[in-house]
């Protein structure tokens, strides 16, 4: 496996960045036929820089039949490219340590000239994601255009039906040392987020997991 400044350099290029960008994007992992059609480059072009990506520890490697079938004439098992589980460095998996160093920062200031820094956690939260809400111009709906921010802001966001699961905490390494004030900044974040972009169906709740963030975001009455 290479170091990290090898790893973070492996992303440089933009096909391999891309690449990159669609395997971490599904859940169950990927073949490379299939990397290679959605991202618009030839097989043979998919392979070399999805195993680069493999040999700098930023990817994983399954065997699995992509068929569904079992037995004789099923096939070959192919290569099935995942995240690998490792964090290679602070930008991968994404993180936003500013943000959140920002939003605590703005409270104690607060807290210093009298108010309760409980309360002024809650605002600067709140605040920090109705800026990201209201500058966001993509289009879509509420979902659509809640995954974009959160995409922008490293929660890997992956829809399903009406629920946004948040695959990636930007925050993880303070979220593992301080659990419950760095989940209550995602949880005001996302909120004010949705206030931001205007939503009057989406949610954000507490929905915590191994593995992921503790926040999803949801469609009233889901």
């Amino acid at each position: 496996m290479g170091d990290a400044y090898s790893a973070i350099g492996a992303l440089a290029d933009p096909v391999r960045r891309r690449l990159y960008a669609y395997v971490v994007a599904n859940d169950g992992g990927v073949g490379r036929e299939e990397v290679a059609r959605e991202v618009g480059v030839a097989p043979h072009t998919a392979r070399f820089h999805l195993d680069k990506l493999v040999g700098e520890g930023l990817l994983a490697v399954d065997q699995r039949r992509l068929t569904g079938r079992t037995g004789p004439g099923a096939g070959r098992p192919a290569k099935v490219y995942r995240r690998a589980d490792a964090e290679v460095a602070v930008s991968l998996p994404d993180r936003e340590y500013d943000l959140v160093g920002h939003v605590l920062a703005a409270a104690v200031e607060r807290s210093l000239g009298g108010v309760p820094l409980g309360k002024a956690l809650v605002e600067e939260a709140r605040a920090a994601g109705h800026r990201d809400g209201t500058s966001y111009d993509g289009k879509g709906g509420e979902l659509d255009r809640s995954a974009g921010v959160l995409a922008e802001r490293g929660f890997e966001p992956s829809r399903a039906e009406d629920v946004l699961e948040l695959r990636n905490c930007p925050f993880d390494a303070l979220a593992r040392s301080h659990t419950a004030l760095v989940c209550g900044v995602n949880l005001d974040y996302v909120t004010g987020l949705l206030e931001g972009l205007g939503c009057t169906q989406a949610c954000a709740q507490l929905d915590p997991a191994p593995g992921r963030c503790c926040v999803r975001v949801t469609v009233e009455g889901r």
